[in-house]
């Protein structure tokens, strides 16, 4: 994997960590702590899902053996995306149900 890649898919996991950390440790109620950790998920899926939207529209068609590599670049990002994003969905899904 690229170090860019490398480098997107670690700020994306830092961010969210940071993120859920900050909210969790935050001084407030929890039904308000799990709103604003419920938007913070929403804000980053949705980040995600762009950036696979993104990687997905720019693929071409593979010509060297460099681009080749990179398309498999590409779809490891992809992978570890919508891996990230199942991740996402598993912590709303436990958020709201701990809201009723």
């Amino acid at each position: 994997m690229s170090k860019r890649s490398t480098a997107l898919v670690s700020f994306l996991l830092g961010a969210a960590t940071g993120a859920i950390l900050g909210v969790l440790f935050a001084p407030d109620k929890g039904k308000s702590t799990r709103d604003k950790l419920s938007y913070q998920l929403d804000k980053y899926k949705q980040l995600l899902q762009e950036t696979i939207e993104g990687l997905i529209s720019g693929k071409t068609e593979a010509v060297t053996a460099a681009r080749s590599e990179g398309k498999k670049v590409v779809n490891d990002t992809i992978r570890q995306a919508e891996g990230l994003m199942g991740e996402i969905d598993a912590l709303r899904s436990k958020i709201s149900s701990k809201k009723s």
